[in-house]
């Protein structure tokens, strides 16, 4: 193993958190979902943990009965909600990571500076002498592959095709990195549904044991009295799913606006940096 020496200004292995927490980081923004799990196991297990040691007027308050007092599925729908906003938020430090590829200085600013075969591969040794595996990075991947093709195209459309296809595939696979935590998105209220079941149908068989029974009419509404506050309980797994469920889409929805501004602002850079730059030696 070669052993790195040289601190760059753009160092993947030191910036980006997966890496850092001796993890292998995922692709671009992915997450690496073996650190998402255990860092999930340890903030959920401390969060019950925790609960078990606050005053008994907390514990006992009725927002936290309806965690602790209402059967499993609010520990899964509490657990999967960790999930997402640990998953969400390595995906919002590894984007932000990545955005401060746009303060490396690889093309002079320069009017009269021209892109050529030639000053390409003054651009791929400053690119290499200052970032850490440029292939890390959704703008520095782009534009490697784009400097290091130019001896095989022939004009300025070839190698905006080249850079659009890189752009497509980017975006493809911001989309299935969404894949899991929309899926988490739809598991949370099914599991709510799931505990409001079964909150009605212990209810419901109360209520029919109430009937069977030989009764008065005062003692009858003496039986219905836990029958109709169990029907008021059942609701309360679906009430946190949708609240749970209502937290997770909204910080989805804006971490992907922030992505695909991220993905317009490296297609945006490309173009005015690359594109408009080239020039061949050859007539096109």
């Amino acid at each position: 193993m070669t052993m790195r020496t040289e601190r760059k200004e753009l160092d993947w292995h030191l910036g980006d958190i997966e890496q850092r927490c001796g993890f292998k980081g995922g692709k671009y923004t992915d997450v690496n979902l073996w650190f998402a799990f255990l860092v999930t196991a340890l903030l959920t297990g401390a969060f019950f943990i925790g609960i078990c040691h606050v005053p008994s007027a907390i514990r006992n308050h009725p927002a936290m009965a309806i965690i602790l007092a209402r059967g499993w599925t609010p520990y899964a729908m509490v657990s999967l909600f960790v999930l997402a906003i640990v998953m969400l938020f390595v995906k919002w430090r590894k984007l932000s990571f990545q955005r401060r590829a746009f303060k490396v200085e690889l093309i002079p600013v320069g009017a009269s500076f021209a892109l050529t075969q030639e000053t390409a591969l003054d651009v791929l040794k400053t690119l290499n002498n200052s970032v850490d595996e440029p292939k890390r990075f959704v703008l520095f991947n782009r534009i490697e592959r784009a400097l290091l093709n130019l001896k095989n195209v022939g004009n300025v459309s070839d190698v905006s095709e080249m850079l659009r296809a890189s752009a497509e595939n980017d975006e493809n696979h911001v989309d299935s990195s969404y894949g899991l935590l929309s899926g988490l998105v739809w598991v949370i209220p099914i599991l709510g549904f799931i505990g409001t079941v079964m909150g009605l149908s212990g209810a419901i068989g109360g209520f029919g044991a109430v009937l069977n029974a030989e009764a008065t009419a005062a003692s009858l509404r003496e039986s219905l009295i836990p029958v109709t506050g169990s029907l008021s309980v059942a609701f309360d797994t679906t009430f946190l799913a949708l609240v749970l469920a209502m937290v997770v889409q909204m910080a989805m929805t804006f971490l992907r606006r922030k992505e695909d501004q991220f993905l317009d602002a490296c297609r945006d850079y490309a173009h005015g940096n690359i594109i408009s730059r080239l020039r061949f030696m050859k007539n096109e």
